[in-house]
């Protein structure tokens, strides 16, 4: 019996597992959160030792970019990274694992080939396309404002 596209849809439908979209957001919510609460940390680590929060940026940023890289390299990343979705994904700390996470997948082939060579599969574009984006929007602003 020839099915049509509306009850095909229907019957896909009906097959597909539900996807329990509320408790996922909640993981998310709460990952993301928590990691935040750590860059806090770091940030009021830093301030409590004499940086005033716009100079304890930078070094915030470098912490987490290392503890997300160390996770990544221990193993631990990807289980956050399960559990909380794009809560573990977007941060700094997320940026970290996806430069971390090819390298270490290829490092059996060696430290140029295999890491040094993979290091950027995912980033390298995020990097070049983030650099163009603002190259492009400074020279828009320049263009209309006349100030660099």
């Amino acid at each position: 019996m020839p099915v049509d596209q509306t009850q095909y849809w229907l019957m896909t439908r009906e097959m597909m597992p539900k996807r329990p979209i509320a408790k996922n957001a909640l993981w998310a919510f709460v990952v993301g959160g928590l990691i935040c609460l750590a860059g806090q940390g770091v940030l009021w680590f830093f301030m409590r030792h004499g940086m005033t929060a716009k100079e304890a940026s930078a070094p915030t940023s470098v912490v987490m970019i290392g503890l997300g890289a160390l996770l990544t390299g221990l193993g631990w990343y990807d289980r956050l990274v399960k559990r909380g979705g794009m809560g573990a994904s977007l941060p700094i700390t997320g940026f970290a694992n996806a430069m971390v996470a090819p390298a270490m997948e290829y490092k059996a082939e060696g430290l140029v080939m295999g890491i040094g060579a993979r290091l950027f599969t995912i980033a390298g574009p995020v990097l070049v396309y983030g650099m163009t984006a603002a190259f492009v929007v400074g020279a828009v602003r320049y263009l209309l404002t006349g100030v660099a």
